[in-house]
């Protein structure tokens, strides 16, 4: 029987389980056919205020979440550049399935950081668990014997509801002197929290992007990882998984990940405006006879902008994911400049992706205010992932610069 999301079919899914046998271009294709579903379901998406269950479990079916995954574990351990690629078509398809996708997707590589046990917990028990996670540390974390007893409120956990564990930030309390630092990421499982439906938002409203709260949960020491492990390129699970992959610094990839969504949503976006555009007329309010919007010159000057953005913004990140991979390939670790100068490029990226999206937005018309409309689904969407304190061009192009001139850093998550 044919497995179907919103009455397509999911792309076959090859039955062995070493993961050896799927190229990254058979990966992104699976991603690829996986687009018309998508905007299907985008309204229901929406709608429902988070990732409907069926589109989750057709990535997983498609086994996209192998990609950063450890072979160890059946994962395919492929490069950024195949995951941007993947994200891009998911993020395409339906921003809000294409931005929970893009991030819990390098969540796995994250899992992978963690001491074996850990991994242990989470794939050892379903090699198809995924998790989500919130970084900011807002939760509290009291030594206690063979762990810790965490409690906090986290915010902003995109696809809480689909997700299996969770990772959350959390520091010390005051007085305590653990090894080897102050504040990291505890590993949680999702029968030990509880999830707040605080989600009422105009933009990414699908991505179920809730509260997390937990009471006192015993999190034992393996689930734990210091943010300076995190940050260091060599985390515990890079003696059992040696991959150049996971040697990356956590925070790297993080905006990578959110970059990778905002320049698909913005193809996206690209893709509905051309299409409704072509045969469409103008009703002759602001020129003096109805004509073709395509012949337009105002318009095709949009289209032609656009187009320009988004490949410079792919061209960008791609250079840089192979420049990534190639240092941390080579043994090197990346340098402070190094580090400050992805930042930026990723920021402006979704900058320049962001600012496609508002010209083709603003050249349509009034037909792209209706509830009904992709096109300004597509406009929220994009905005809102900007929005993201690691998207905010004001604020990375500042630390960017800041650090082009010499002076030291001054970001934690760096």
């Amino acid at each position: 029987m044919v497995q179907e999301i919103g009455g397509f079919p999911i792309p076959r899914r090859n039955k062995r389980s070493d993961g050896s046998n799927v190229s990254p271009e058979e990966l992104v294709e699976r991603a690829r056919s996986l687009v018309p579903q998508l905007r299907v379901l985008q309204e229901q998406t929406e709608t429902d205020r988070r990732v409907p269950q069926e589109s989750f479990q057709a990535l997983i079916d498609a086994d996209l979440y192998r990609a950063l995954m450890p072979k160890r574990f059946g994962g395919f351990e492929h490069g950024l550049d195949t995951y941007v690629d993947v994200a891009f078509e998911i993020a395409r398809g339906c921003g809000s399935t294409g931005w929970v996708h893009a991030i819990t997707s390098t969540y796995q590589m994250l899992l992978a950081m963690y001491p074996l046990a850990a991994q242990d917990d989470v794939w050892g028990v379903d090699r198809r668990a995924v998790s989500a996670a919130a970084f900011a540390p807002a939760g509290e974390l009291i030594p206690v014997e063979g762990g810790y007893l965490l409690s906090g409120k986290w915010m902003f956990c995109s696809g809480i509801d689909n997700c299996d564990w969770v990772i959350v930030g959390a520091r010390f309390t005051a007085g305590e002197s653990p090894p080897p630092d102050d504040r990291g990421f505890a590993l949680v499982p999702k029968t030990e929290f509880e999830t707040e439906d605080n989600w009422h938002v105009v933009g990414l409203a699908g991505t179920g992007s809730k509260n997390i709260i937990c009471s006192d949960v015993f999190v034992p020491v393996h689930r734990f990882l210091a943010a300076a492990e995190a940050r260091s390129g060599r985390p515990p699970g890079t003696t059992v998984n040696p991959a150049p992959l996971y040697r990356i610094p956590m925070f790297t990839v993080i905006s990578i990940s959110l970059c990778a969504a905002i320049m698909g949503m913005a193809q996206g976006a690209y893709d509905e405006f051309v299409d409704g555009i072509r045969g469409r007329i103008t009703r002759g309010a602001s020129i003096t006879k109805a004509a073709p919007m395509a012949e337009i010159p105002a318009v095709q000057l949009r289209v032609g902008e656009a187009q320009a953005s988004i490949h410079a913004a792919r061209a960008l990140i791609d250079k840089d994911c192979k420049a990534l991979m190639a240092t941390v390939a080579s043994g090197e670790e990346l340098g402070v400049d190094q580090r400050a100068r992805f930042k930026g490029d990723q920021a402006f990226a979704a900058r320049l992706a962001t600012e496609a999206v508002d010209r083709l937005f603003k050249g349509g018309g009034g037909s792209g205010l209706f509830t009904q409309s992709r096109m300004q689904r597509y406009w929220r969407d994009v905005n809102a992932g900007a929005m993201h304190i690691t998207m905010n061009w004001d604020v990375i192009g500042a630390f960017a610069g800041r650090v082009a001139l010499g002076l030291p850093p001054d970001s934690e998550q760096f």
